[in-house]
């Protein structure tokens, strides 16, 4: 018995011309869904956020439309291709602008550090500093969308409908699940069994993630210098 042919899995596979160096960052580039999905669940994992857990149900339906969307258009990427299967719309461009058009949308309109049960001890970043991480994100996807029509994997035309796709989606998702928060469907969500048990919770709307446990350390680290100080005043 011969053994089998090998095959290759080509998730993170990309071709670029290794003499131009934009092509190299094109290429790079090319692996941002990738490296989001594993940001996603190392959020997920490690905030255990609602917030990020809806923000990550919306980016794998969106991802779903791109798959069908693709097989009911059914177009050709470019004739000198990189690339397998279907080309509209781009599925890198509308992962890319969903995730950037999301967080803009979530830092500009729903996250609210300034309100009344937020941490005494918070800082928060300014709206300004909120409005400087939005367009970088918008940047960042312009690039990765761009990154596609230079290395030849879509046309340009199949870049600017997954862009708008993936803009579009993100608002109506962000419709939603602003929807889903006053109407109480969340706040009945995480008063589940299962959402307690994974201890899921919803503070990032009100506080920064970098403010997770800080306050409980900062309570600490002043219970052990007051007690230092005591110490040394005993000694004396």
């Amino acid at each position: 018995m011969e053994d089998p042919p090998l095959a290759s899995l080509s998730l993170t596979h990309v071709h670029y011309n290794p003499a131009d160096p934009v092509s190299y960052v094109c290429a790079w580039l090319a692996l941002v869904p990738q490296a989001l999905c594993i940001t996603y669940a190392t959020l997920i994992w490690s905030t255990r956020e609602a917030e990020v857990l809806l923000m990550f149900a919306g980016q794998m339906s969106c991802e779903a439309l791109n798959w069908a969307l693709k097989r009911l258009i059914k177009e050709e990427r470019p004739r000198q291709m990189n690339g397998k299967g279907y080309g509209m719309p781009s599925s890198h461009a509308q992962f890319v602008a969903f995730f950037s058009v999301s967080l803009t949308l979530f830092l500009l309109l729903r996250h609210n550090p300034h309100a009344p049960h937020a941490s005494p001890t918070h800082i928060p970043t300014s709206f300004a500093e909120r409005a400087l991480l939005s367009l970088a994100a918008l940047a960042s996807a312009a690039a990765v969308a761009g990154s596609r029509i230079y290395l030849n994997y879509h046309t340009p035309k199949q870049v600017l409908v997954g862009c708008a796709t993936g803009a579009g989606f993100a608002m109506v998702w962000f419709a939603v699940t602003t929807y889903l928060r006053h109407a109480g469907w969340i706040d009945w969500g995480l008063d589940m069994r299962i959402a307690k048990y994974f201890r899921m919770r919803d503070l990032v709307v009100t506080e920064d993630l970098v403010d997770a446990g800080w306050e409980r350390w900062e309570g600490r680290r002043r219970r052990r210098d007051g007690s230092v100080q005591e110490a040394h005043k005993k000694e004396r």
